[in-house]
């Protein structure tokens, strides 16, 4: 990645090589111009739904963009095509798009670039734009950046117009000014940016490979189908409820949440996010309730209610006393020396499909203790089923070390973009060169 270092560090105010501008104080040397300068939007094609398929080439819709830029192919956000098309309707590997039409609660993806990076045949929706340069002094991988960069963004959501759907125009993607650097400048801070996304996205690939190691771990260790040395009892076949106790936690709105709380807690909302199926540490934070409900350490923790039924399938276990458990939680309290509560909220989590049987509701889902008894599942001895708790724990703590540096890189990559879009460090001197 290129270096930051030796750069000065500018201040807002004016200094010598800096100039005040309309999108404020950008260097000297740099150009302040529309993006209706610098390249034209050209609109897709509307496929007729009649010809959606299972087959096909891919139509590309604001539904296949990233939300931190770039696309990604899912079956259950990709639409495929089985009609005629024009190959005048096709995109090519390396064309840089913008989407025009969101449906996403904030508009988060409108306006947002992705390349395509596949040679697969890929449609082009009308409610896409294709980005066609005008000049040849414009790296396209800078001009991706800046289309990702928040002040871009804050004028493209200043501008759109329509309520639950949200669109942009040419006219308005046009009218924003960007400063923009040399040539040579666009490419030295395109090919730093680069250099992180590069490693962010190693970082991505190697979270899923850990992802499915553990899936697979899961399949083997769950079942009994792979034991850990020194194991060979026989398994018993249990309803949970003839081996643990149900109850709920009590109150604990979000407004009682305190970063500089006495008391730990866990508030019903962190079991579908944040916590994993062992809780390593108590996040949140409130002022002693007078009535309030508190755990014993190796409790199992689930959400009782959800707009999805899949969300109740969630277990974490608390390895703490005495922390605070708000309303919408059940609590699965077993005899430690029976049941490993971490070991039975890897069971839980697996077995989803059994759950999902035993949740009730339709607009709003409900998840009770009384359906929660009739849960079954295959128990090891204890001494088995801690050391199986143990080896999916070390895996979900590396899990965890690997997710928290790319949430690090992430962040480094939005300053990096802030200083060096705006020209506050700057990586080589403004020597006005010509592209090749």
């Amino acid at each position: 990645m290129a270096s930051l270092s030796g750069k000065s560090h500018v201040s807002a105010a004016m200094s010598e090589g800096f100039q005040k501008s309309a999108v404020g104080v950008v260097p000297a040397d740099w150009e302040v111009k529309p993006l209706g300068n610098v390249f034209t939007l050209k609109h897709g094609f509307a496929f007729s739904s009649e010809h959606f398929s299972a087959s096909g080439p891919i139509v590309l819709t604001p539904g296949n963009f990233r939300l931190d830029g770039g696309l990604y192919f899912e079956p259950r956000n990709t639409k495929r095509y089985a009609g005629n098309y024009s190959l005048a309707t096709r995109f090519r590997k390396g064309d840089l798009l913008i989407v025009m039409t969101d449906l996403t609660p904030g508009c988060h993806l409108l306006g947002k670039p992705a390349f395509i990076e596949s040679d697969e045949a890929i449609l082009h929706n009308q409610r896409i734009g294709k980005v066609e340069l005008k000049a040849k002094s414009i790296d396209l991988r800078f001009l991706y950046f800046t289309l990702l960069s928040g002040q871009y963004l804050h004028r493209i959501r200043e501008k759109a117009t329509g309520s639950t759907v949200r669109h942009t125009s040419s006219k308005s993607i046009y009218s924003i000014q960007i400063a923009w650097p040399t040539f040579p400048e666009q490419c030295a801070i395109a090919a730093a940016l680069s250099d992180v996304d590069a490693l962010l996205a190693e970082l991505d690939a190697l979270i899923a490979k850990k992802r499915d190691l553990k899936q697979a771990a899961m399949q083997q260790l769950l079942t009994g189908q792979t034991r850990l040395p020194g194991f060979s009892r026989k398994w018993e076949v249990k309803r949970l409820g003839d081996v643990a106790t149900f109850h709920k936690g009590k109150g604990l709105p979000k407004s009682a949440l305190f970063a500089s709380g006495v008391d730990p807690c866990i508030h019903y909302g962190e079991l579908f996010t944040r916590y994993r199926e062992t809780i390593g540490a108590i996040i949140s934070r409130t002022n002693g309730l007078g009535d309030s409900f508190r755990s014993l350490s190796n409790d199992v923790l689930m959400p009782t209610s959800d707009v999805t039924p899949r969300g109740l399938a969630k277990a974490s276990c608390v390895p703490f006393d005495n922390v605070i458990l708000g309303g919408d939680i059940l609590v699965i309290r077993a005899d430690k020396q029976r049941l490993d509560g971490s070991f039975l909220s890897y069971v839980i989590r697996r077995e989803e499909h059994q759950v999902l049987q035993l949740v009730s509701g339709s607009t709003v889902f409900h998840l009770y203790g009384s359906d929660m008894k009739k849960f079954s599942f295959s128990m090891p001895p204890i001494t088995e089923q801690a050391a199986i708790g143990t080896v999916l724990s070390d895996m979900d703590a590396e899990l965890t070390a690997l997710e928290g540096r790319r949430d690090k890189t992430r962040a480094l990559k939005q300053g990096m973009m802030q200083e060096l879009l705006t020209g506050r460090i700057r990586l080589i001197d403004g020597t006005e060169l010509s592209p090749h």
